[in-house]
């Protein structure tokens, strides 16, 4: 059976990507030539807290749910990785073992480098230590950001915060009104919440409260911004 390709939106995906796109040519040309394409399902585990790292990955389509289990058994979502997004690179430095579970969310592809080729690769491209070292400067400044909010924002500015993030990695305008855009990952009120880490109920009160000021519209299928500049005026109100 032959192996899976990417098409031709999960290709522009990863090479759009913020950080893919900087890299040189023959960087990323040795990169995509070791790559390998895997499709998952909806839930299907793509990487176990506790295995030895053994691929390199980027999401090139859908999303990746990283999340970590409770001594209680509850699992806590951490982030989603979008497409473009690559991960997994901290153990195979480290050579420690993977420190969370990654589930697909939806239909997901993903493009993997194993360990050995990452390796030789970096071997041969002193660039991807330096492009690398960059990326992880960039994660160590979003955590920070992150706990900074978990501390000194409400949890109306953090929401707000959190679905602008999601229009810009995830919004698709609105056929029916060109003002909205609807926030194609569908994320349950529990699984926000988990992200915000806030209760389900509390979560659901500033959805509500934010429809009924046409900031947003909750529908079955997941939210709609309505009103993104409103939104940002949330975000930055407490700031």
């Amino acid at each position: 059976m032959d192996e899976p390709i990417l098409t031709i939106e999960e290709r522009s995906a990863i090479n759009s990507g913020r950080w893919f796109s900087a890299l040189s040519p023959s960087l990323k040309h040795d990169i995509l030539r070791c790559a390998y394409v895997k499709r998952h399902r909806d839930g299907d585990l793509i990487a176990a807290r506790g295995e030895p790292p053994e691929e390199w990955i980027a999401c090139a389509k859908g999303a990746v749910r990283v999340s970590s289990t409770s001594i209680s058994g509850k699992q806590i979502t951490l982030t989603y990785v979008e497409p473009g997004i690559w991960f997994g690179d901290v153990s195979i430095f480290d050579g420690d073992r993977r420190t969370h579970d990654a589930y697909a969310h939806g239909d997901t592809t993903t493009l993997c480098v194993a360990k050995a080729d990452f390796k030789k690769i970096l071997a041969a491209h002193v660039e991807l230590y330096e492009a690398l070292l960059r990326l992880h400067s960039r994660r160590i400044r979003q955590l920070y950001g992150l706990v900074e909010d978990l501390n000194t924002l409400p949890l109306r500015a953090r929401l707000a915060k959190q679905l602008l993030h999601l229009v810009r990695s995830y919004g698709v305008p609105s056929l029916s009104d060109g003002s909205e855009v609807r926030i194609g990952l569908q994320l349950a009120q529990e699984e926000l919440a988990q992200l915000l880490g806030a209760s389900r109920q509390r979560v659901n009160q500033e959805l509500k409260s934010m429809e009924r000021d046409n900031t947003i519209r909750i529908e079955p299928g997941g939210l709609v911004v309505r009103d993104r500049a409103a939104l940002l005026k949330i975000a930055e109100a407490d700031v």
